[in-house]
């Protein structure tokens, strides 16, 4: 049994934003109230002058296992999650191989079930292989429990096998996850196309690359009556593009990255690798359109794209580096620093972090009313604190907020009812 005492109890679902007591036993949310009385044998956290909510779900992150353990593995990312507040993970396919089929959803299900110190739903591929030419196994894979498929890190390139992929996913109840880039437009470009990209002398990718593919799924879903979503947002023209299909009832929602909304391609003037992203960082124009659209309720949720690499990988010159940065341990910093400029309420913030994650995915959690799981994040506003390399527990070390002093950490994050970080300290080892 374990009551948390005192703090700004932030629960978007159940339209609560007020100090309030919990109580959590057997894994569940037993009691909220006013200074609730504690029952015998009862542990007590003191949560005043912080914030709590429900347990963060970070929808878009990148474990690597299996087979590419070098870069992360699930036992690391988990506990780089439970750091960074999160309670649940969905994890990309692109692993090696890639997670395509029951036999291998099983495998991460295992996997996450021994080495996991948070929950884990593995995301199915669209496509055998993500090679986009041959459906994978996606009723197979939801019957074993997954919610969502994605070739992310490739776009489904030909527009009838995504039509099909869309039409046979509505069969399950699945949400179609597109990682939207017209490669031909993309060509071999490693930042944002404009004016920082020339002065740079580096390739750019322009916006269009990401709205031809947004605009072009947008209309396969309408047309099928599926869900779709988009991932990682980060232009202005796909932003009115979902706004517009939303508007004509269209079943699709997106997903905004922290570095996105607090990065702009003038980041890359230093040739840091770690800013060498997929979308690529934008233009100040574009990242004032995905606050905005964070801000308005368009953009549904957020999410790191939690994408780790060895430090080998990342330290060669910005064109020869893989794309990604890691995120877990970073986010609720980043997404504070918008909440105190008053760019965004602080209400639009946990439910893009949770109670909207858990809709769109039909996901356990998003909300802290008896009854739901005791899955609970305890944050600091005050809480600064300057990130270091070592004190990073995912395995990847490419942020570019290395040695950057960042103000609002989580402090508790509960999971099941097992608190698995406390005061920065994992419980999880």
């Amino acid at each position: 049994m374990f009551l948390v005492k005192g703090g700004m109890l932030v629960d978007p679902a159940a339209g609560i934003k007020a100090v309030r007591d919990i109580l959590l036993q057997d894994g569940k949310v037993v009691e909220i109230g006013e200074h609730l009385e504690r029952p015998e044998g009862a542990e007590v956290y003191d949560a005043t002058g912080k914030l709590v909510t429900p347990g963060l779900i970070d929808m878009h992150v990148h474990l690597r296992e299996p087979g590419l353990e070098a870069k992360e593995t699930i036992a690391s990312g988990t506990r780089a999650a439970a750091m960074g507040g999160f309670t649940s993970v969905c994890c990309m396919p692109n692993t090696n191989p890639v997670t395509d089929s029951l036999a291998l959803v099983e495998a991460v299900q295992a996997i996450s079930k021994r080495d996991g110190a948070v929950r884990v739903f593995p995301i199915g591929a669209i496509t055998k292989g993500s090679q986009g030419q041959e459906l994978a196994e996606i009723g197979d894979m939801a019957q074993a429990g997954v919610r969502a498929v994605s070739d992310d890190g490739k776009p489904v390139a030909r527009a009838e096998i995504m039509r099909l992929a869309l039409e046979y996913a509505k069969m399950f109840e699945v949400t179609v996850v597109s990682h939207c880039e017209e490669q031909s437009l993309a060509g071999d470009g490693v930042m944002h196309y404009g004016p920082m990209s020339a002065m740079l002398g580096l390739k750019g990718i322009p916006a269009a690359a990401e709205e031809v593919m947004v605009a072009r799924d947008i209309i396969l879903a309408e047309a099928a009556g599926a869900k779709l979503h988009i991932a990682h947002i980060s232009t202005r023209g796909s932003l009115e593009l979902v706004r517009a299909a939303k508007a004509r009832g269209v079943n699709v929602s997106c997903e905004v990255t922290p570095h996105h909304l607090s990065l702009s391609d003038e980041a890359v003037s230093g040739y840091s690798t770690s800013t060498k992203v997929n979308p690529p960082l934008r233009s100040w124009d574009h990242v004032s359109a995905l606050r905005q659209g964070l801000a308005d309720g368009t953009i549904d949720c957020i999410a790191t794209d939690h994408a780790p690499h060895t430090i080998e990988e990342k330290a060669v010159e910005f064109g020869a580096a893989p794309f990604g940065l890691v995120g877990l341990e970073t986010a609720v910093p980043l997404i504070m620093e918008l909440v105190r400029n008053k760019e965004l309420d602080i209400e639009r913030a946990v439910a893009a972090l949770s109670s909207n994650p858990a809709r769109v995915f039909g996901l356990p959690g998003g909300t802290l009313q008896p009854g739901s799981p005791a899955d609970l994040t305890v944050i600091d506003p005050d809480l600064e604190l300057v990130l270091k390399p070592e004190d990073l527990r995912s395995q990847g070390k490419n942020s570019p907020f290395l040695g950057t002093e960042l103000k609002g950490f989580p402090v508790l994050t509960m999971v099941e009812g097992q608190v698995v970080m406390r005061e920065r300290n994992l419980l999880a080892d």
